[in-house]
């Protein structure tokens, strides 16, 4: 028998199962389709568990390295890093019992199996038992995310050249890794890595870790990196691998000359490609970027093919989850014959885990510039801030760019302790128009670190207090 929808999604991670959510509660009659991971790769092996992994090792970085500076002593120390796996999955576990929850609390039908869109109009899904079930439909939004892009030479094989999947998927450590990548998984898996006493080095393509943040951000996390004992090679590339009875063997082409490194694990954290294969878009005629082969949407979210949307890293637009959020709300609500506000993809946040944290948003200092603005550019260290000293984190500072004559906000680069939590004021006062004014006359309490995002605007107005 088959059923009929005004909305099917493809897909419940952060993109599909708030845009099911929000259709159903702007009146459409929804389902979601998943096939493998309910809350998507975010919820299960991404976003959260490694979030609660970081949080294992900063703990562990602390009474390993640190603890005399806290005045701590340990005998026999031990750092058991299978009791921090088992805490990881935990709070994953909990968090996707929580969406399905959310789905049948807001009258979303959920279907388990493999879409497949025979039409604008008809979605089939196959079981693993062989069985399918036919859905008609008015419209379609995919939500299929992506996954890690394979590169030439660097085929996984899941146990000794890896992807992030089953590095948090394993409760235990290799002795050494090599992560191919400086980017945000890359530098997040060093820090839990090395905090559990793994010699870890990372291949950076380009020339600094981070290299789409701001250079003093990069700057900032590459000195606590070297000073955790992680090997940095950047401006390198893999010349050749080979696997070995122990590991693999890498041969890398760098700035001094040719390097050989030995290996326990190579994880491979370089790139995204889109999950499209097998869904039928080629058939129904869905455009794909040039650049990735993405699926290519308007600022509402739509495909080349009516009534069919995409939203979150299916289509490459900015691959954070809470992008995707963003992004599957607005294809629901045009879906649904609302006017959703276009998404300034620039000015979306962006977080970075590692110890210190990295938090952004917006034009970076040179991009403004190069961008033709004139403007006023305040930084404040941490290394001033009474709240960051007490918490023996003076790595790292709040930079603000604004634009000199109005004092409109374009964008901020922060590093240092928790300073992914400090961005919400900022992205929230860009989005209501303040200015460096109107932060700087918000009375931020003390001590704390927020302090230093006051400070910053004050630098940027030639009238700090503090430095």
């Amino acid at each position: 028998m088959k059923q009929s929808y005004d909305l099917i999604v493809i897909g419940a991670g952060p993109a599909g199962y708030p845009a099911a959510i929000r259709a159903s509660r702007l009146g459409l009659k929804t389902a979601i389709i998943e096939k493998e991971y309910w809350g998507g790769v975010c919820l299960n092996v991404g976003c959260i568990p490694t979030k609660a992994l970081l949080r294992n090792a900063e703990l562990a970085g602390i009474v390993s390295r640190r603890a005399k500076e806290f005045g701590l002593g340990f005998d026999n120390l031990t750092l058991d890093y299978g009791a921090a796996f088992r805490r990881s999955r935990q709070v994953s576990e909990r968090l996707v019992k929580g969406v399905n929850l959310l789905l049948k609390k807001n009258g979303v039908d959920s279907c388990r199996g493999r879409a497949y869109l025979e039409s604008p109009r008809r979605v089939r899904i196959e079981t693993g038992g062989g069985e399918t079930s036919i859905l008609e439909t008015e419209k379609i939004i995919v939500a299929t995310g992506a996954r890690p892009r394979a590169l030439p030479g660097l085929e996984t094989d899941g146990e000794k050249i890896i992807t992030y999947t089953e590095a948090i998927l394993s409760p235990a450590l290799p002795k050494r890794a090599v992560i191919i990548g400086g980017g945000p998984i890359g530098v997040e898996f060093a820090a839990i890595w090395r905090s559990y006493g793994v010699e870890v080095t990372i291949v950076e393509i380009l020339d600094r870790l981070l290299p789409a943040e701001d250079p003093e951000v990069s700057a900032a996390i590459e000195r606590a990196a070297k000073k955790s004992g992680i090997s940095l090679h950047t401006a390198s590339r893999v010349e050749q691998t080979e696997k070995t009875p122990s590991g693999v063997r890498v041969r890398l082409a760098a700035p001094k000359g040719e390097r050989n490194l030995e290996t326990d694990w190579l994880m491979v954290a370089a790139g995204f490609q889109p999950n499209v294969e097998g869904l039928g878009l080629e058939d129904l005629g869905v455009s794909r970027t040039e650049k990735g082969g993405f699926i290519a949407v308007d600022e509402k979210m739509e495909t080349s093919v009516a009534g069919i949307f995409a939203a979150g890293d299916v289509t490459g637009k900015l691959m954070l989850a809470h992008a995707a959020t963003a992004m599957g709300v607005a294809a629901a609500e045009a879906a649904a014959g609302e006017n959703p506000e276009p998404l300034d993809y620039r000015m979306i946040p962006r977080c970075v885990y590692t110890q210190p944290q990295a938090a952004s948003f917006g034009f970076t200092e040179e991009g403004a510039r190069a961008a033709g603005f004139v403007v006023a550019v305040g930084k404040f260290p941490f290394l001033a801030n009474g709240k960051a000293l007490g918490l023996g984190e003076r790595e790292g500072f709040v930079k603000i760019v604004a634009e000199k004559d109005s004092g409109k906000i374009l964008g901020a680069a922060l590093a240092g302790p928790e300073v992914t939590e400090l961005l919400g004021e900022l992205t929230l006062a860009r989005r209501a128009g303040l200015t460096l004014e109107d932060i700087a006359a918000n009375i931020h309490s003390h001590p704390t670190l927020s302090e230093a995002v006051g400070e910053a605007a004050d630098a940027a107005l030639n009238r700090a207090l503090h430095i």
